[in-house]
């Protein structure tokens, strides 16, 4: 009984500690950065493809969208997508003032009428050869660019991604249209 406690415990306070870092990345960088006068609360604009775009500690600047990639590495190690793969290369900029790590499973994908996908993080692993999406720390000032992919039905078109610098974060909006 104790040990179930002691979990829910640390669970809960990491949690609180979370929605905390969020609510404080939210404030010091996507407002701000959006190009709404300080004090309003003014929605995010959409970003396009090589423009940044900013969330928490993190500049997003999207270069490339391919889709229709039936399977990514090589002949011996590599994943096969289960409808096709779309291949978003991204450079991310640590804008902040302290290491923030970015976690690919935060990302997210849509279509034109809001139907949600996740990033395929073991995709993303052979689409990198050498550089990690899915958990990298980047120290401040530093930038990676890596491809993050995501697995949809063969006959659907994303339009928009929603970027995150933590998965408690607001996110950030840009159009691949």
């Amino acid at each position: 009984m104790r040990k179930t406690t002691t979990l829910a415990l640390i669970a809960t306070g990491l949690v609180a500690l979370g929605c905390g870092s969020g609510a404080t990345d939210d404030a010091t960088g996507s407002k701000a950065d959006a190009g709404g006068a300080k004090g309003e609360d003014k929605p995010a604009k959409t970003a396009k493809i090589g423009q940044a775009a900013r969330d928490g500690k993190f500049e997003f600047t999207v270069k490339s969208s391919k889709c229709g990639v039936a399977k990514v590495g090589t002949s011996m190690l590599g994943d096969k997508a289960q409808g096709q793969f779309c291949l978003i290369t991204i450079n991310v900029k640590n804008i902040g003032k302290e290491p923030q790590t970015l976690d690919g499973s935060s990302q997210k994908a849509y279509t034109a009428n809001g139907t949600e996908y996740s990033s395929d993080t073991e995709a993303g692993l052979y689409a990198n050869k050498e550089q990690s999406t899915f958990f990298e720390e980047i120290n401040p000032g530093n930038q990676v660019t890596g491809v993050f992919v995501f697995d949809i039905p063969k006959n659907v078109k994303l339009t928009k991604l929603e970027l995150h610098d933590s998965m408690f974060s607001g996110g950030v909006t840009v159009s691949l249209a």
